[in-house]
């Protein structure tokens, strides 16, 4: 195949959920790009196990839109459009937003701390390919004090979905720094118990970076979405 395979693997007794974790990082990490080429008969010999588990890692990984069967070539790194990516963003939102609502009033000591150092951690974490980690572990610390597991599930689902776009469009420092800055505010709103304020500024948050994931797509083809051109 054009591109080699980039996968940490686990052995002995790798499991269909192993396999797909393994698969979903690289994805994340950007080891495995879109519209990469995911040959079963490969996976399965670099794991050490047959076709079986390696199908069902497969099905999970498509079930939450990472890869995507293509005609012709099989399996393969899914690749979002503009359309993809604000319709994304529109559901994070309000998932999003709905969730740090619930949460704000039940947030402990420390859950503002963990949160705190993460952010710290953040503004020194050099290896770019840390940084989609570094954003969910940043937002899932104040989410999950809401207690809503399934919420918080099918939202990390969607992060990931446009997370691993966070090594291309947000490599500059510029951008970096605003969205730093940005978790910084919801920080201290959710320090605050502020939750009107938190909410806003965690909806302003995402707009942002559904705008600039979307002119990044954007220039990268020819697309139109909502009257922004390429």
């Amino acid at each position: 195949m054009p591109k080699t395979l980039s996968i940490q693997t686990k052995n002995p007794g790798n499991t269909p959920e192993l396999i797909a974790a393994s698969l979903r990082t690289a994805i994340l990490q950007g080891r495995l790009e879109s519209n990469q080429p995911l040959r079963q008969d490969q996976i399965a010999e670099l794991f050490g196990v047959s076709k079986i588990p390696v199908r069902e890692a497969m099905v999970q990984l498509r079930a939450e839109g990472l890869i995507e069967f293509a005609p012709n070539r099989g399996f393969v790194v899914s690749e979002l459009s503009p359309a993809e990516v604000e319709e994304i963003y529109v559901m994070r939102m309000a998932l999003e937003t709905k969730a740090l609502e619930r949460a704000i009033p039940k947030l402990r000591s420390a859950d503002l701390i963990r949160a705190a150092s993460v952010l710290e951690i953040s503004e020194t974490e050099e290896d770019r390919s840390q940084w989609g980690e570094l954003n969910w572990e940043f937002h899932s610390t104040l989410y999950q004090a809401a207690e809503w597991p399934r919420l918080l599930n099918t939202i990390r689902v969607l992060h990931n979905n446009v997370g691993r776009y966070l090594l291309i469009y947000l490599g500059g420092l510029s951008a970096r720094d605003a969205s730093q800055a940005e978790h910084k505010k919801i920080l201290q709103a959710c320090q605050k118990r502020d939750v009107d304020r938190a909410v806003k500024i965690l909806q302003q948050h995402l707009s942002r970076a559904s705008r600039r994931l979307v002119v990044f797509l954007c220039d990268q083809g020819d697309h139109t979405i909502k009257g922004v051109k390429s």
